[in-house]
């Protein structure tokens, strides 16, 4: 019988750490080495309708980026979701998800390594048995822990998992690191983190590239009417304006700012002028005011989208900054910056070693 593979648990502190992003880089970097993976996430968030069946969007494009056969990747076993968390408040559901955490395990388990995509953060899934620490003791797995940076306190959060996690913890990615704090993690918080024993694989800097969104996300997020350039919704977006001063403040803050989304009022004429004239990549306009001909022409020519909503700009900025915030890695330019990111800054000797792995062509 063939042995059967470790097991890595990725998980996070909080939620919207970056563990999907860890995945594909330290995916790509394992199949480098030649090592025979498997990916899951049992638990999950992110649904979607395909081709008649409900798929998991995490699930399925970490499965297609990576190239894996369909016996390499595991089910998610259950959508965590408003319907499912009732339906086991009332004693609806009675499944033992950990049991069917195991069956599901033995059937993608023969290979090297399996890689878990654990829940949102230490305590997601508790209800169901399948919070990090209860997945990580069904199946005997090691834990990988990514946490977004959010100044020296930041040690805090890994402090408190490592005591519930304990010698499980085989490390630690610390990500989204502001460039000018970057000398600072690496000679203070990551010697302090190992002193407590949590062994730090990888401090990541920022990358605004991966904290954007396509043009054609807020399209999705404000539900707008895309008025020119629909070709163009791949553009991405790193960075909000908002277009409510006069137009030479605006000219002055726009030109300090790259890659933006700029929302204003329909009748925000010039301020839409100044706009397309920087860096902006969709132009946001409320009020389902029509911008005149020569505006949308000028966009046509520059290749900028223009989106209308039927929102206030106050609703417009929030929905824009939750997407900003949820953001995701489905498009392949993050995939390149994050192999590139995690091939230059993280440990994959050291982590292989405590996993007791060897690369392929490697003596043991």
């Amino acid at each position: 019988m063939p042995k059967s593979a470790k097991c890595l648990l990725i998980g996070s502190t909080e939620t919207y750490s970056g563990k999907s992003a860890t995945v594909l880089g330290l995916s790509y970097q394992l199949q480098q080495k030649g090592l025979d993976i498997a990916y899951s996430k049992p638990l999950g968030t992110c649904f979607s309708a395909s081709g008649g069946t409900v798929v998991e969007e995490d699930v399925q494009f970490i499965a297609h980026s990576l190239n894996l056969p369909i016996n390499r990747v595991g089910a998610t076993i259950l959508a965590l979701d408003e319907v499912n968390v009732q339906k086991r408040w009332r004693g609806e559901d009675k499944t033992d998800y950990r049991q069917l955490l195991k069956q599901q395990y033995l059937q993608i388990s023969q290979g090297d390594l399996v890689l878990l995509e654990g829940p949102g953060d230490l305590t997601q899934g508790n209800m169901f048995d399948l919070s990090l620490l209860q997945v990580a003791q069904a199946l005997d797995a090691s834990v990988l822990l990514v946490a977004r940076y959010d100044s020296l306190h930041s040690a805090e959060a890994l402090l408190s998992a490592k005591q519930r996690i304990g010698d499980r913890l085989v490390g630690v990615v610390i990500n989204d690191i502001p460039t000018e704090q970057l000398e600072i993690v690496d000679a203070q918080l990551s010697p302090f983190l190992e002193q407590q024993g949590i062994p730090v694989l990888a401090t990541l800097p920022k990358s605004d590239l991966l904290r954007s969104v396509s043009v054609g996300e807020l399209v999705t997020q404000l539900n707008a009417e895309v008025l020119c350039r629909r070709d163009r919704l791949d553009l991405m977006v790193e960075s909000l304006a908002i277009g409510a001063m006069n137009v030479n403040s605006a000219v002055k803050y726009f030109r300090k700012r790259r890659n933006m989304a700029v929302v204003t009022g329909g009748d925000r004429v010039e301020i839409q002028q100044a706009a397309l004239e920087t860096s902006t990549q969709c132009l946001i306009l409320t009020g389902q005011l029509p911008p005149p001909e020569f505006i949308l022409t000028r966009a046509e020519e520059l290749e900028i989208p223009i989106l209308s909503v039927d929102l206030d700009t106050l609703t417009t900025v929030e929905i824009i900054d939750r997407t900003f915030c949820q953001v995701r890695v489905h498009e392949p330019i993050k995939v390149q910056c994050i192999r590139q990111l995690m091939t230059e800054h993280f440990d994959i000797a050291r982590l292989l070693s405590k996993l007791g792995l060897t690369p392929a062509g490697t003596l043991s």
